[in-house]
């Protein structure tokens, strides 16, 4: 196969993987904190020889988070938080700690809060928040501050990357980095609310088109260069 098949090949690969990301996005549109995900395309340009045109090819692996605010929706819930601005809640899970934008939370038997799969809340200093089982009461500032029947009880840590570009998606609506995280100022909880996704899926299934045309339009080219390759032999074969 000549370059230009090879460039053809390449693409197709980047915009199948893309494509798996628009599906996953979509299937996920009402997953409460889900963070919409997509794909970065890079080119690499090879110089063949002196008296040869260049090969270029694209490659689609680098995967992107979408950080950008998800619509809040009022719940009620007593131990429902939802994040307005930058940030993320920090959970302990069996992994190592985890950072999420998933802030339905709930107490469990020890009293502490947890996620629906059970993973542990982390306060500022990262360290488990418990909340009193007697307590009738349970408020939330806008900073975190959590208080009990009026006492102060523990601050929910909010936390960022150091380095935002290496968040990488760990499972479902949870994050991890490499890079360490560090605690955000600004950033707003509101008690009695969840985050939902930042999909668009009006404007996925419209992208999930547009690749699924892409994709059609570099196979019909690789059979048509099939196709005069072909010619081509044959006609040099007579």
């Amino acid at each position: 196969m000549d370059s230009t098949g090879y460039t053809a090949i390449t693409r197709m690969s980047g915009l199948k993987r893309e494509m798996t990301a628009i599906a996953n996005n979509i299937a996920n549109a009402s997953t409460t904190g889900f963070r919409k995900e997509g794909l970065i395309f890079s080119e690499h340009i090879a110089r063949l020889g002196q008296d040869e045109e260049s090969l270029s090819m694209a490659e689609g692996n680098v995967r992107h988070t979408n950080t950008s605010q998800g619509p809040l929706t009022p719940t009620g819930g007593t131990f429902d938080f939802a994040i307005e601005g930058d940030g993320f809640f920090l959970i302990e899970t069996a992994e190592g700690e985890a950072l999420t934008r998933n802030g339905a939370f709930t107490p469990n038997e020890a009293g502490e809060l947890t996620t629906h799969d059970g993973y542990r809340l982390l306060d500022n200093g990262g360290a488990p928040i418990f909340v009193p089982p007697d307590a009738k009461n349970v408020s939330a500032a806008s900073d975190g501050t959590l208080s009990a029947d009026g006492q102060p009880i523990a601050q929910i840590g909010l936390f960022t990357p150091t380095d935002p570009t290496s968040l990488g998606r760990s499972n479902g609506v949870r994050f991890s980095t490499d890079a360490g995280i560090e605690p955000i100022e600004g950033a707003v909880i509101l008690q009695g609310y969840v985050e939902n996704s930042n999909v668009n899926a009006v404007t996925e299934i419209t992208r999930m088109i547009e690749v699924q045309h892409a994709y059609e339009m570099s196979q019909s080219f690789i059979e048509k260069e099939d196709e005069r390759i072909r010619s081509v032999l044959s006609t040099l074969g007579r």
